[in-house]
């Protein structure tokens, strides 16, 4: 196993090693609420959308084709406070989320089951659950909903297995690095949101 991994990781193109570092880039950013990281994210995701069509996973394609719609509207988002970080850490109300999580559910059953009677695709539920559940957490981020890095949890650990299974090791990898600094990512704005609330 060990040195199956060691070949997959020599056979990483040099695009999935870029979308990988830009990746990395774009959520250490995130974490500390820099603008840029939406710049960083959006060429990322532009090549994961390419990558993705190549290993039969359209909605990741797909996913990754609103990432890059998402990095202009984050960055125009967050540019909107002069000093060019991201709004202030909030919270989105709980009658929010489970209205999201039952139709990111709903939704996903649909896609899944048209995905695997029209296509070849790879893992049609994980696929589509993990897209569906991207585009309401990226939304969060852009937002600044404190609450995004706890549905990154758990959509990261899915696409971790997803992508080491189509033989992405990298990514896969990345997925594994990006659960801890979605950790990290959380205390951080959770203090950000305490200061916040102390403030008023």
């Amino acid at each position: 196993m060990l040195a199956q991994l060691v070949a997959d990781l020599k056979a990483t193109s040099a695009l999935e090693a870029a979308s990988v570092v830009l990746g990395l880039v774009y959520l250490l950013l995130a974490v500390k609420r820099q603008r840029w990281c939406w710049v960083a994210g959006g060429l990322s995701s532009a090549i994961v959308l390419y990558l993705s069509l190549g290993a039969q996973l359209p909605m990741q394609a797909a996913l990754n084709g609103y990432y890059v719609a998402m990095s202009f509207y984050g960055w125009w988002r967050w540019t909107q406070d002069q000093a060019g970080t991201a709004p202030s850490v909030s919270l989105l109300p709980l009658r929010f989320h489970i209205a999201a999580c039952l139709g990111i559910v709903a939704v996903s059953a649909l896609t899944a089951q048209w995905l695997a009677s029209e296509t070849n695709a790879a893992w049609p539920y994980l696929d589509s659950f993990t897209t569906w559940g991207s585009l309401f957490t990226t939304w969060l981020v852009a937002r600044s909903k404190l609450e995004n890095w706890v549905y990154w949890l758990v959509i990261d650990s899915i696409l971790a297995f997803l992508f080491a299974m189509q033989g992405l090791v990298l990514l896969a990898l990345l997925f594994v690095v990006y659960l801890g600094i979605v950790i990290a990512g959380f205390f951080s704005w959770h203090r950000i949101y305490r200061t916040q609330a102390l403030a008023r």
